[in-house]
């Protein structure tokens, strides 16, 4: 069992004799394992595939013959081949270029026998798929599963197309295709157009590739599978940072040549994913940029991934690196609230009470989506405009008439404003979460303008509503923990329990316990060894609002047990809630900030 206490920043104090992690500390240098590289080639299973079809579009055209060689070590271990019914008549020119004519797919077997036998041959571990334009040949087999309702498998897929292109230079061959490759790698077979015998020439190559890469260091498969993707040399000669790097969940930070930390990350192994940032895995400009002016990775071992995320999440508030973009500065979200001195009115605020959450709306990942939201329960509650306080963009939806454009319009932007008392008490039940009426009225808006191909202002009052749908959820998941003085919980994780303890929204401890039995110990050893927070005056005050959210899914996830609640109200969601509503709209923006992780 371990157990650690996580206190504000600090030392963490265990509750059994564990190894114990303080912030920037570097582990002893140790010696790397072989397992530490990755997967040697001689130990990879490659599935050499080649596909021949009626034509070059997916779903448009259909397989007639799958071939595939199963490679290890460089010894062949099974072929697979056969022929596919396509259902249609095989045009003449694919008869003149593969030889397979209507006469020989008609007594072949269908579809749904072929694929799921191709598949079958694939083997229980998942091999690395190699393919000559692999695009082409994996574009088909999954129309293929998609035409009979099957699965793909999630595989790695290599494409020797590509590979060749970096290693064959113009003044070795003319061109890069299969047949002239396989005759300057001296193949035992040609290639024919035939599926066998082109996955067979294919595995020739492919042996003829790794022989030459091998003496420029690519031996395991991870290398192989990256080297045709250009990464610079001095990015590569980098990848040393990762070294001491644990083998554990984590947070983990980059720093610069002035000892400041340019970037905060967490991982459930967090030498695999340091070391994935000097690889071409990594395409984000940025962080190539960080990467290069990066001098060492510090690294906080934690016992849980859940863990390692709110320690990232702290780091970043405490640190505030450049190259993050998401979780930062946290004391600076949206809340909106209703005022009603003088009159009834909207306003925005950077704090919320404790006791006036569930009656506020937030916190909000940015401005526009606390503007869009404001705006709508206005236009909703028939609130006067001129009372929103909130500042009011133009755009498409705003304007009642097109004489707008000319002079200030006297009406409200839709509806009709209604009187104080009324206005004042469809506000707060807005606020409140009742959003049953919002949600018909936008969406028969919606549908309106669709029909009439307004689709511009369509989109903004999609905005609206899903800006004012997330903000509900999201507080109506919060605040019970918010207002929670102690949670402890349990969740089955692949080969142990997790047991946390929180306070008013923020993590305090961790357990992790191999068997079942021991749960109820360890989390009443949790209990009297990890102090309480005091009542916090405003909410989100102890913690990162998306540290909270945190173990909001950790708890919402049906592996989870909740063994213990001290609060003023249930830990709960009603089910007259907004999240009886969808947020999935397509093409909808992503809130910055405190999106899901």
């Amino acid at each position: 069992m371990t157990a650690r206490h996580i206190p504000r920043p600090g030392t963490r104090v265990d509750t059994e004799p564990i190894e114990v992690y303080r912030s920037g500390r570097i582990l002893a240098p140790r010696q790397l394992e072989f397992a530490d590289l990755g997967t040697p080639l001689d130990e990879v299973t490659f599935v050499v595939v080649d596909v021949e079809t009626t034509g070059e579009r997916p779903g448009a055209h259909a397989l007639t013959e799958i071939g595939a060689v199963k490679v290890c070590g460089g010894e062949v271990v099974q072929e697979f081949s056969s022929l596919v019914n396509p259902g249609v008549p095989i045009p003449a020119q694919i008869t003149v270029l593969t030889g397979i004519t209507t006469a020989m797919a008609v007594s072949a077997p269908p579809l749904h026998e072929v694929l799921p036998a191709f598949l079958n041959f694939l083997g229980p571990t998942a091999p690395v798929l190699v393919a000559h334009n692999a695009r082409f040949d994996m574009s088909h087999l999954r129309g293929a599963c998609e035409a009979i309702d099957m699965a793909w498998p999630r595989l790695r897929v290599l494409d020797t197309l590509g590979l060749a292109r970096r290693l064959f230079s113009r003044d070795e061959v003319p061109n890069h295709k299969l047949s002239t490759l396989a005759g300057y790698c001296r193949a035992a077979v040609q290639p024919s157009h035939r599926a066998l015998d082109d996955a067979r020439a294919t595995v020739d190559v492919l042996h003829a590739m790794i022989g030459r890469l091998g003496p420029l260091g690519v031996t395991h498969i991870e290398d192989l599978l990256t080297v045709s993707n250009p990464v610079p040399a001095r990015r590569r000669r980098r990848a040393v940072l990762a070294d001491q790097v644990p083998h554990s969940p984590g947070s983990y930070r980059f720093i610069g040549p002035n000892n400041e930390v340019l970037y905060v990350g967490s991982s459930g192994n967090m030498y695999r994913r340091v070391r994935q940032y000097f690889t071409a895995a990594e395409k984000r400009h940025r962080m190539a940029e960080m990467v290069d002016l990066a001098t060492r990775v510090e690294t906080t071992p934690t016992a849980t991934l859940l863990e390692a995320r709110v320690v990232e999440l702290r780091d970043i508030t405490r640190f505030d690196p450049p190259y993050n973009r998401r979780s930062r500065r946290p004391h600076t979200r949206t809340w909106i609230s209703l005022d009603t001195t003088p009159v009834a009115r909207l306003k925005t605020t950077r704090s919320c009470s404790a006791t006036e959450a569930a009656n506020s709306l937030g916190p909000f990942g940015s401005r526009t989506a606390a503007r869009r939201a404001a705006e709508l329960i206005g236009d909703e509650a028939g609130l006067n405009p001129a009372g929103l306080n909130v500042p009011r963009k133009a755009d498409l939806s705003d304007c009642p008439c097109h004489f707008a454009s000319h002079a200030p319009c006297a009406l409200a932007p839709r509806g009709t404003v209604n009187t104080g008392p009324v206005a004042l008490a469809r506000a707060r039940r807005l606020l409140a979460g009742s959003l049953a009426e919002v949600w018909d009225h936008q969406m028969a808006r919606i549908a309106r303008l669709a029909a009439q191909e307004r689709f511009e202002e369509a989109m903004v009052e999609r905005d609206r509503l899903l800006a004012l749908l997330t903000a509900a959820q999201r507080r109506d998941l919060l605040v019970p923990l918010w207002r929670a003085r102690r949670v402890v919980a349990a969740s089955k994780r692949e080969d142990h329990w997790e047991i946390i303890l929180a306070s008013y929204g923020r993590l305090l401890a961790t357990a992790t316990v191999s068997e079942a039995r021991d749960v109820p110990e360890h989390a009443a050893a949790l209990r009297n060894a990890t102090p309480l927070l005091a009542a916090p005056p405003r909410a989100a005050e102890h913690a990162h609002p998306e540290e909270t959210q945190l173990l909001a899914a950790w708890l919402s996830d049906p592996r989870s047990r909740v063994l213990a609640v001290e609060g003023e109200i249930p830990l709960a969601v009603p089910l007259t809630s907004a999240h009886r509503f969808p947020t999935s709209f397509p093409g909808a923006e992503e809130s910055p900030g405190l999106a899901e992780r």
